[in-house]
């Protein structure tokens, strides 16, 4: 697998996880054993979105070509800084459409699932996530969708409509985690070079 060396990636993971997480995991052993470590970043994110998204944002601008591999929950701040800097594109891992919605209902006392780190999930963080919110997306060209059905956490046809416009790849079966998930690192390397195969898509962007 060639990993193109005009781009840095960024792996960003979802919500109580951590660099530690397995798919974080799979993408750091491909660079590792790719030899390209140094064009990788996989921030340990602030549970709080604004201090989440300013983590983001120094290092897309840092980068003259970013590629954001966003999970969950950071498929949702991927899908933020693509909509805002043009030097960024982003493949979206079962991703959060509306997570101010769905984490209303856990207030209260919460805990990274990696780190042990407990912490309040306040209105605070449900403002900040609605405040990130984007009604739609205006550059749908610049979005991979990568959908599992069989996700149990979110309701898989919200992220399809969502990105409607946008290329998919969306898969029967599977779960939030993602199965089989480092089969997908070749495609994401395709769609970083723009070779990707309009034959493995789910169907054709309207766009």
């Amino acid at each position: 697998m060639q990993i193109p060396s005009d781009t840095h990636f960024i792996y960003v993971h979802g919500f109580n996880s951590s660099p530690k997480s397995f798919k974080a995991q799979q993408v750091l052993e491909c660079f590792r054993h790719s030899g390209a470590a140094s064009q990788l970043s996989v921030p340990e994110l602030s549970h709080f979105p604004d201090e989440a998204i300013e983590q983001l944002k120094s290092l897309v601008e840092g980068a003259d070509k970013v590629l954001l591999i966003g999970s969950s929950l950071g498929g949702f701040y991927s899908t933020w800084l693509t909509e805002h800097y043009a030097n960024a594109c982003a493949v979206l891992v079962n991703p959060a459409v509306a997570p101010h919605r769905l984490l209303s209902a856990m207030l209260g006392e919460t805990e990274n699932f990696y780190t042990g780190q407990r912490y309040q999930l306040t209105h605070q963080h449900m403002a900040q996530l609605e405040a990130l919110f984007l009604p739609q997306t205006t550059h749908p060209e610049r979005l991979l969708l990568l959908q599992q059905q069989g996700d149990e956490t979110l309701d898989y046809r919200d992220a399809v409509g969502y990105y409607k416009t946008s290329r998919q790849i969306v898969q029967p079966g599977g779960s939030h985690a993602f199965d089989g998930f480092d089969s997908m690192l070749p495609l994401i390397m395709d769609f970083a070079t723009g070779t990707l195969d309009p034959e493995l898509l789910t169907h054709a962007p309207q766009v």
